[in-house]
């Protein structure tokens, strides 16, 4: 039997940090946080990874906060920073977006809903909803986004249509959970996403999914950073080991 983890009550006064994360992403991360301030009223930061292209710079004419990293250290690294930002800074709900300009800022409404109007804790941005979509996206990455909530729902016991979309929303009392242990230092890279996801949902969290569409930029300016093989395994390692029981 899993622990009951989850809060039932709705948090319509609550306070929501939207978070973007970027590596030199140039002009894409200009893009994406023009499209967050005007279709939000919420706070914006931005986790700059340590990025060397001069990309923060022309982000400073915003109203966003960024917090910045020497040096790369890892997206699941940068995440970590963003946990604890959200923490210090006692926001209630935290909104995970992409910097390369892939999500669609105007659907942030679509999970937020369920967490301020219904109580759930966490809300998983599906592109494979009913009502979600996806553009210009290598076929290849169409086939691992589909295997891999596969084999995470049958780790997880519960069917999920997608678990490596990092745009999501949840409650940041998820983060002070002892259980989701999320500064362990094999989180560093693409794991920490779905090792969150896969924590909450067999804690006893309510979880949900939302349609969202992922729009992927052209060729040119780069789908991802995220290397084959080795970046594969680190998004599929936390449902092998969750699902084993080889860590925690």
């Amino acid at each position: 039997m899993t622990a009951t983890g989850g809060s039932s009550k709705p948090a319509s006064g609550a306070r929501v940090l939207v978070t973007t994360f970027a590596f030199n992403e140039g002009s894409k991360i200009l893009a994406t946080v023009e499209r967050i301030v005007a279709a939000t009223q919420h706070d914006v930061a931005v986790m700059d990874d340590g990025s060397t292209d001069g990309s923060m710079e022309p982000l400073r004419q915003f109203p966003v906060q960024i917090v910045s990293n020497s040096r790369n250290e890892g997206i699941g690294a940068m995440m970590k920073r963003a946990f604890d930002f959200a923490l210090t800074h006692h926001y209630d709900i935290l909104v995970i977006m992409a910097g390369n300009n892939k999500d669609e800022p105007r659907e942030i409404p679509l999970l937020l809903q369920p967490i301020m109007e219904e109580g759930y804790d966490l809300v998983q941005g599906s592109r494979f909803l009913q009502g979600g979509g996806f553009g210009n996206m290598p076929f290849y990455r169409v086939l691992a986004t589909k295997l891999h909530p596969f084999l995470f729902s049958l780790a997880a016991r519960k069917w999920v249509t997608e678990s490596t979309n990092g745009f999501r929303a949840f409650r940041t009392a998820l983060l002070r959970d002892p259980r989701i242990d999320w500064r362990q230092p094999w989180l560093d890279q693409y794991e920490l996403e779905p090792y969150l996801l896969f924590k909450a949902i067999r804690l006893g969290y309510r979880t949900t999914e939302a349609p969202v569409t992922k729009i992927y930029p052209p060729k040119k300016l780069g789908y991802t950073k995220m290397k084959p093989i080795v970046g594969w395994w680190s998004i599929l390692r936390p449902v092998v080991y969750l699902g084993l029981g080889l860590k925690k």
